[in-house]
């Protein structure tokens, strides 16, 4: 397999078609998984619910048996190498990058991807038997869960480009990137993502591990219905579990956590630096044991996308430092969608830093019956301050029109620009 190891960035002014949601429904069906996340009674459900993720009874995700870091590292280069085996020359100079290029840190973000240029290929660009190829690389990486809950995320964007108001052109545009060859043996990062998704996923062979940091998950609508009529909720269990460690807390535990009013905007947003700010709101030396496992459940929907035994390492590496780790809560105190704007939450450490917020506008992607704003609008980031990109790079100001870090613009409601998804 060919690498490029020159520094390179996203061509300038390189812009996806719109109208992609036959495409990437056709890759979905092909691979034979449904688009779907976890399925809930919805968008004014005033509990939470306990369903988890699904697929489709006939689905068969690639990555379904794989317990171990070995078995998905193994099966991810294999699909990673059989991907680009349907590619030609010029598409695999697209795809491949050097396994410390910065591209990597500046080529994610919350903005739509008219703002901040994706590194590699575009799916829309692809051919149907590529855009499959492409999707078996991500259930090779990912638990059925994780897969459930990236196609979920996806699927809001399709939804919000077949239903909303907006005309922004980029929503359900895709790209994935390599940075350094699919291997078992040796380094490489998987980067996939658009609007509402950024995965950053490094699988090192040589040492057994597997990194998601730093990683965005996002949704809008956070509650929609898809093509078969089920409701689908792609982030529920971040909700239900943060509210579970919520309402553990005492009275007194809660008034050290709890900062007041809804904040909208990221503090640490996707592709830009961040000074992991910490030390505000409740210490995990503060917390009871079943706090500190609630906690570790919070932080499990992001380093816990792959398999067991990498979710399992990942949680063990923040415990240990749970002491030193603080959180902080503002906005709603119920998981009830018909009040307030939504909540925002950090979780900030020496081996991990989430966080999560509702955004208060719908930034003019708006559905009749459906809520695109504040519950309905979700940003969240996963970062580890000491670990990122698994060392391999520092990480960089993202451009574009968007601004340095992904940032919103001046009078751009809830971190995202006027008039886009």
């Amino acid at each position: 397999m060919t690498n490029s190891t020159e520094e390179r960035t996203p061509e300038s002014g390189r812009r996806p078609k719109h109208g992609t949601a036959l495409g990437f429904a056709a890759a979905l069906l092909a691979a034979g998984i449904a688009l779907s996340g976890c399925a809930t009674a919805g968008t004014t459900a005033s509990e939470p619910t306990s369903s988890a993720p699904s697929t489709a009874e006939t689905a068969t995700s690639q990555n379904a048996s794989s317990t171990t870091t070995e078995e998905t590292i193994t099966d991810a280069s294999a699909a990673a190498e059989a991907f680009t085996e349907t590619l030609s020359d010029e598409q695999r100079e697209q795809l491949l990058y050097a396994y410390d290029d910065e591209t990597k840190t500046t080529s994610w973000s919350n903005f739509p991807v008219t703002f901040v240029d994706r590194a590699g290929l575009n799916l829309a660009d692809l051919d149907e038997e590529q855009r499959t190829a492409a999707m078996k690389v991500l259930q090779a990486l990912l638990s059925e869960e994780g897969y459930a809950t990236v196609t979920g995320i996806m699927g809001g964007d399709e939804f919000l480009l077949e239903n909303s108001s907006s005309t922004e052109g980029s929503l359900g545009q895709y790209y994935i990137a390599f940075f350094g060859d699919p291997s078992d043996s040796g380094a490489w990062q998987v980067q996939f993502g658009g609007h509402h998704l950024g995965l950053n996923a490094t699988l090192d062979g040589a040492d057994g591990s597997i990194t998601f940091a730093p990683t965005h998950l996002g949704a809008q609508p956070a509650v929609y219905t898809d093509e078969e009529g089920d409701e689908v909720q792609p982030l529920s269990g971040t909700y239900e579990t943060a509210f579970a460690f919520y309402h553990s807390l005492t009275e007194e535990q809660r008034a050290d956590l709890y900062q007041g009013a809804q904040v909208s905007n990221l503090t640490c947003a996707p592709g830009g630096t961040c000074s992991y700010p910490t030390g505000t709101g409740i210490a995990g030396a503060d917390l009871t044991e079943e706090q500190r496992r609630l906690l570790l459940d919070v932080i499990a929907n992001w380093v816990g996308l792959s398999d067991e035994e990498t979710t399992a390492e990942a949680l063990a590496e923040i415990e240990a430092t749970l002491d030193e780790t603080y959180v902080n809560w503002s906005g709603a105190t119920e998981y009830d969608t018909t009040r307030g704007d939504g909540i925002h939450f950090q979780v900030s450490g020496p081996d991990v830093y989430v966080e999560f917020s509702n955004q208060q506008g719908s930034a003019g992607a708006d559905v009749d019956g459906y809520t695109t704003a504040g519950w309905g609008h979700v940003h969240t980031v996963y970062r580890d301050p000491a670990n990122d990109y698994a060392g391999s790079t520092t990480q960089q100001e993202a451009s574009g029109t968007g601004g340095p870090g992904g940032g919103a613009p001046s009078g751009g409601p809830g971190g995202t620009p006027p008039g886009n998804g």
